[in-house]
């Protein structure tokens, strides 16, 4: 797994417009010089947000990415509820550090109080 360039790609396509009509025109040739996993791959040309974060995307970084695909921001919880109830707990990075399984406490993070 290869966190790390996952959100690398997303932090630069979240800046640059010019990145983002790349991915637009053709999402798989914007992400060919990133070391990704075929499951990666997938999720960030589907776009799947809720592989995305089961895979430990950031939401700080991943809400941006949502709103390019025009996301709105109910759906984009949704779909992060939704991929910790397709695909298990978060696996990797911050969220998997602090245990976030998508209940209890950690619910609120998604808006679910």
């Amino acid at each position: 797994m290869s966190l790390y360039y996952v959100q690398k790609f997303l932090y630069e396509l979240n800046r640059d417009e010019g990145k983002q009509q790349a991915y637009m025109a053709d999402r798989d040739a914007a992400i060919a010089s990133f070391e990704l996993t075929n499951e990666e791959r997938a999720a960030l040309t589907a776009p799947d947000i809720g592989m995305l974060f089961h895979l430990g995307v950031n939401g700080q970084i991943l809400m941006h990415f949502a709103a390019l695909h025009q996301i709105e921001w109910a759906d984009y919880l949704q779909r992060m509820r939704d991929g910790i109830q397709a695909h298990g707990p978060v696996r990797e990075g911050v969220y998997a550090m602090t245990g976030y399984e998508g209940t209890d406490v950690h619910a609120k993070s998604l808006g679910q109080e």
